[in-house]
C-alpha cells in the first residue's frame, strides 16, 4: 500500500509539471497570435502594406 501511494504521488507530481508546461506553452502560442494579429491591423490601419512604385 505504501508503494502505491508514493507511486501515486510521484504521478501527480509529473502531470502536474506538464500541464504547467503545456499552459505555458500554450500562452505562449496564443501572445504571438495575438500579436501578429494586432502588428497586421496596424498595418493595414496606416497603411504601410504598400509596395513603392519604380522598382
Amino acid at each position: 500500500m505504501q508503494t502505491v501511494m508514493k507511486g501515486y504521488r510521484g504521478l501527480s507530481l509529473v502531470m502536474g509539471l506538464n500541464w504547467d508546461r503545456l499552459f505555458f506553452f500554450g500562452t505562449l502560442v496564443v501572445g504571438l497570435l495575438a500579436g501578429t494579429f494586432l502588428g497586421n491591423v496596424l498595418i493595414e490601419a496606416w497603411g504601410l502594406n504598400q509596395m513603392p512604385t519604380g522598382f
